[in-house]
């Protein structure tokens, strides 16, 4: 027994010998790299000084540490930020649903502000801002070579105000200006309606507001309709949707899942990683469903329609979505600033992220960008050949129907209308919603 622990003792102390030699030139490394921090930091410190000290106009030295902290952050990817105390403060009431402004999300690329979305009904949708737009100048001034925050910054002001951008817009030979007037930003988050027994669920942002307006907009619509079994199926509009809270997003995402996976997310330590998960009830029942997506279709909104795509749970329809596969904490600091920091990327229920990539439609659907134009309508309702018999003077009346049978037929003729008249003013959601009565018919419903 003596002999057994005294050979465990010494293999410990080989190991331990071992372990030594090993780790010496380990440790050694890791010194020299904690002074060559020290000293990147004493040449911060040297080069704030001499600024301080010999610029050629004095400076704020609180502006200017802020600046060197969002330099530092804004180095690292387009959506890690410094908020200052004001920042902070108006990003907490854009969850809250509540804010002033133009109503567009941005982001950064090739050094201009590129539009991610504008929000429903705001001052910058009505002008006519469309998600893809580089805004290049605000109010005469070039924004090339400021950071995001400073951008965004120049086009914040008081209520009422007229701000006066320049768009490059793909497809467009030249810049043009459009002038906004900035305005209280108030978001509904969900707005529903019912279009030909489909639920049209209008997703415009990821708030605290997003999943209690859907589920009552939902419900509303149902028992309007007259219960679950009136209802076709539903269509969850995130088009133009820049995302928002992902607490929100995985809501969202379960109200129409039974169980399963909805998102992971994965950071720089493995063991950080978190998984969330579905929970038994859906809203909708099991009735069939369609996601509308686009370009503007960003984070939050990709989580849902990549959870939604991976279980089978619904269609997506439109084009490919943004791509912002990160997650960002805020995180309060001193002073009441805070800092956004990416600290994870997410992922599907399928493993796959879709950062830079965005969510692929399973029906790949263009929006024409525009309407026919006026002489071509009335040179359609000239046209004789689309004329019929029920048009035509002297003609026969049919006897062989009953007042029912056509009371149906006029029906079903009004409903064709109401269908040409949403192609031509939104032709992906028309698009959806015949895709679910098609499903609906497939399953054996009326």
């Amino acid at each position: 027994m003596r002999k057994f622990v005294m050979a465990a003792a010494a293999g410990t102390l080989a190991g331990l010998v071992v372990t030594t030699q090993v780790a010496a030139p380990l440790i050694a490394q890791e010194a020299t790299r904690n002074t060559n921090v020290y000293e990147q930091l004493d040449l911060f410190g040297d080069i704030f000084e001499r600024i301080r000290a010999q610029y050629v106009e004095e400076v704020d030295e609180a502006d200017l540490i802020e600046a060197a902290i969002n330099g530092m952050l804004t180095s690292l990817d387009p959506h890690s930020s410094y908020l200052s105390p004001d920042d902070a403060r108006e990003m907490q009431e854009q969850t809250r649903g509540e804010f002033g402004g133009l109503g567009i999300e941005v982001t950064q690329e090739e050094g201009f502000v590129k539009v991610v979305s504008p929000i429903d009904g705001t001052p910058a949708d009505e002008a006519g801002v469309e998600a893809g737009d580089f805004i290049t100048h605000v109010d005469g001034e070039s924004v090339l070579g400021l950071t995001l925050d400073q951008a965004v910054e120049m086009m914040r002001g008081p209520v009422g105000s007229e701000i006066v951008i320049t768009v490059v817009r793909e497809g467009e030979a030249e810049p043009f200006e459009l002038s906004i007037i900035r305005d209280t930003i108030k978001l509904t988050a969900v707005r529903a309606r019912t279009e030909q027994n489909t639920v049209v669920l209008r997703v415009t942002t990821f708030n605290d507001q997003t999943f209690p307006n859907l589920k009552e907009g939902l419900e509303k619509q149902i028992e309007e309709a007259g219960g679950i079994d009136a209802i076709d199926g539903i269509v969850v509009d995130l088009r133009n949707n820049p995302g928002g809270l992902l607490t929100q997003a995985i809501k969202v995402s379960d109200a129409f899942l039974d169980k399963g996976e909805i998102v992971s997310t994965r950071g720089r330590n493995p063991a950080d990683g978190e998984r969330f998960n579905a929970t038994p009830g859906d809203l909708a029942d099991g009735k069939p469903m369609v996601v509308l997506i686009n370009g503007g279709s960003a984070s939050a909104s990709e989580i849902v329609a990549g959870a939604l795509q991976d279980h089978h749970r619904a269609v997506v329809v439109g084009t490919k979505s943004f791509g912002k596969g990160s997650v960002q904490t805020v995180m309060p600091l001193r002073g009441d600033g805070a800092m956004r920091l990416t600290t994870s990327r997410y992922y599907t229920p399928s493993g796959r992220s879709i950062q830079a990539l965005g969510v692929s439609p399973d029906i790949l659907v263009k929006q024409p960008r525009r309407n026919r134009s006026e002489e071509e309508e009335e040179e359609t309702n000239k046209n004789p050949l689309l004329r019929s018999e029920a048009d035509l003077r002297g003609r026969l009346d049919n006897d062989s129907l009953t007042e029912d049978e056509i009371r149906h037929i006029e029906e079903d003729r009004v409903r064709a209308e109401e269908v040409a008249k949403l192609r031509e003013e939104d032709y992906q959601l028309a698009y959806a919603i015949d895709i679910l009565k098609g499903l609906s018919t497939l399953n054996g419903s009326d």
